[in-house]
């Protein structure tokens, strides 16, 4: 194996596009302390006109940056989260480059709007990016900001180690820069304030409490801790208005129980009616990290409250964004189960100079920079074996998660995710064509050919209001896409009916006889059976100018933890192409590269309902549901297009560049627990 090790004291930062490298910060607090969250002041919401019992699905974005965010702003963009929001609500409002007045000069708009979403800027030097980008603030013309702001070269905050080009003027070696940040850090907490303040009142404003339920809108940031080139980053989510004086950040909170401790004493324990929850995202560039079990170096009383703070907090995942796709992979150690072709899907990774070494039982480093060993569980399937096997060990499963997907769109532009016309993520940086067709040194051997637009977030809720939308999120009810709004249920039971996808009831009946995604399904009554699922998926429709894709097939993964410490997985096709009544598969569908024209038949729903015939009721399991639509033109080949065949970068022409996607949906699991 490559050697994974790293110095203990060394916290490499890196967001996005560029890497940072600092002494790892201390946890001290703000002074003055933050303080915690307040009562939710904002305004009653009133009574949504639709409401259904048997929920409907919502589709939305947990996770897009504005001029906050030190990335994004070191790329130039202006936009605010008063844009993202507008964003987010169909209009149009301008992207990269930006004139001296803050205009853009492109001007974009989502063909649909989003149900709902929330700003995620990261909280890391908010306030130093405040400052250096406010004519007349106090810091404005200090060397730090100029540099910033790309106006003169920059000397290095820690001697020998390169900080990122602009972003390091504003980032210190042990902490902040005092140039910029004043005495006892005052001016950048100052600034950081303000900004918060601004974010939050961009969400109030947005968030309609109407009847209509038109848009709900979040308080949120991005907690970026990237321990030695590793991600392990988190997006925070609140139910309502209740929230900190100041987001927390790796600077103050740098590992994960220090960043829930601190939301528990914040935010849960302050009795205003705050909640939270945490949502991890790009497992697939952790070097094993972001579902490490290293509570394990604890005292055994240690390690089970950080493992039910975790369950308890952490009640999501962000397995599908604009950095790759993390559900699963071929070849992992200790996996065992077959392959799975459609685990090659929009990997991150794949475009690196040599393909990474298995981290095995450990963790490595320097993945943002496109090194270090790749883990099984930097994806999502052998994460949730993980979380099995711990709870063999301990009795508490730490990764019981339900899937999402979002974009990372740092370009105030949540929900951007259509395929036809992507105009990229990062501002300046990718505003071209051959901008997005071209490499960038941010990840080693890959570029922005290596993003896909990102996903969405659905979510299976009565109403579209906060209170019901955070509570399925709090229960899982939610599901994956690449970026179609795809629609997928899944229920389990003991007794549900054989013929329940020829019933109008079906949803009706899965929540009465059984348990919906997200869910554990508990004990049967009776020794010797085993659980009945079903599941239902509808197609995107799409818009009249680019209608959605047919679907291919339905699958249900089963994941296990077996004898012998071995990871088990198992694919099965219940309803499609592969699965139909009579037992043979049709010839597959494809596209006409020309045309981008889809070629096949497919499906507008599929439904199945299954029955494990391998079901084993002395072990946990969990299951979910993948759909996939017929094979469709990839963003960078729709590019490549639409370009003069003279004007084509290299990439049209280069054979590990795919030319098309599977877009799918990935539903939450549900759990089988046998009693102990």
């Amino acid at each position: 194996m490559r050697a994974r090790l790293a110095p203990a004291l060394l916290l490499a930062f890196t967001i996005s596009c560029a890497s940072l490298v600092l002494m790892r910060p201390t946890a001290d607090d703000w002074a003055p302390p933050v303080r915690p969250a307040e009562g939710d002041d904002a305004p009653r919401a009133a009574a949504c006109a639709h409401r259904e019992p048997l929920r409907q699905a919502f589709f939305g974005d947990l996770h897009v940056h504005t001029k906050f965010s030190m990335d994004a702003r070191s790329r130039g963009m202006r936009s605010s989260p008063d844009d993202a929001y507008r964003f987010a609500r169909g209009e149009s409002i301008g992207f990269g480059p930006f004139d001296e007045n803050g205009r853009g000069a492109r001007s974009r708009r989502l063909p649909r709007p989003l149900d709902f979403a929330a700003v995620t800027d990261h909280a890391e030097w908010i306030g130093e990016v405040t400052l250096c980008s406010t004519p007349g603030s106090y810091a404005y013309d200090t060397e730090s900001c100029r540099g910033f702001r790309g106006e003169i070269a920059i000397k290095p905050a820690f001697p020998g180690l390169k900080l990122g080009g602009k972003m390091g003027g504003v980032v210190g070696a042990f902490g902040r820069r005092g140039e910029i940040c004043g005495e006892g850090d005052g001016a950048c907490r100052a600034a950081l304030e303000t900004a918060w303040q601004e974010t939050r009142r961009a969400t109030e404003r947005w968030n309609d409490t109407s009847e209509s339920c038109a848009f709900t809108a979040f308080h949120g940031w991005e907690h970026s801790y990237s321990v030695n080139m590793s991600k392990v980053h988190r997006n925070v989510i609140f139910r309502n208005a209740s929230v900190p004086s100041l987001p927390i950040s790796s600077l103050e909170a740098p590992e994960a129980i220090d960043l829930w401790d601190r939301l528990d004493a914040l935010c849960t324990n302050a009795g205003t009616g705050c909640e939270v929850i945490t949502i991890p995202h790009n497992a697939n560039v952790s070097n094993g990290r972001l579902f490490e079990t290293s509570w394990k170096r604890e005292p055994r009383d240690e390690q089970v409250r950080r493992m039910e703070v975790r369950a308890r907090i952490e009640r999501l995942v962000e397995m599908m964004q604009i950095k790759g796709e993390s559900e699963c992979a071929n070849g992992m150690y200790g996996v065992v189960g077959g392959e799975d072709e459609l685990c090659d899907f929009e990997k991150v990774r794949q475009f690196a100079e040599e393909p990474p070494d298995d981290c095995e039982e450990g963790a490595g480093w320097g993945a943002l920079r496109g090194g270090g060993c790749q883990s099984r569980v930097d994806f999502a399937r052998y994460a949730l074996i993980e979380g099995m096997r711990e709870r063999e060990r301990t009795g508490v499963n730490p990764f019981q998660f339900g899937m999402i997907g979002s974009t990372d769109g740092h370009n105030a532009n949540p929900g951007d995710v259509e395929e036809y016309d992507w105009q990229g993520c990062c501002a300046n940086t990718d505003a071209t064509p051959a901008g997005r067709m071209t490499q960038e040194p941010w990840f080693a051997g890959a570029g922005t050919i290596a993003r896909n637009p990102g996903g969405l977030v659905g979510v299976w809720s009565e109403e579209n209001s906060r209170d019901a939308l955070f509570d399925a999120m709090v229960r899982r009810e939610t599901f994956a896409t690449s970026g179609p709004r795809i629609e997928p249920r899944f229920f389990a039971g003991w007794d549900l009916p054989a013929d329940l996808c020829d019933r109008p009831d079906l949803v009706e009946t899965g929540y009465a006889q059984g348990v919906p995604m997200g869910s554990v399904l508990p004990g049967a009554s009776q020794s010797g059976v085993a659980p009945t699922f079903v599941a239902h998926v509808a197609r995107d429709a799409g818009v009249a100018d680019h209608p959605g894709g047919r679907l291919d097939r339905l699958q249900i993964v089963k994941v296990w933890y077996g004898e012998g410490g071995q990871f088990h997985q198992a694919v099965h096709d219940i309803a499609g192409r592969l699965a139909d009544s009579a037992g043979t598969s049709r010839e597959a569908p494809d596209v006409d590269l020309a045309t981008c024209e889809p070629r096949g038949e497919g499906a507008d729903t599929l439904c199945a309902v299954w029955t494990d015939p391998n079901f084993d009721a002395s072990r946990d399991a969990a299951y979910y549901v993948r759909a996939v639509e017929n094979p469709s033109c990839r963003w960078s080949w729709r590019t490549c297009l639409v370009l003069p065949e003279g004007e084509r970068p290299a990439a049209c022409s280069d054979p590990t560049i795919p030319k098309v996607v599977r877009e799918r949906a990935w539903t939450s699991p549900i759990w089988f627990e046998p009693a102990t």
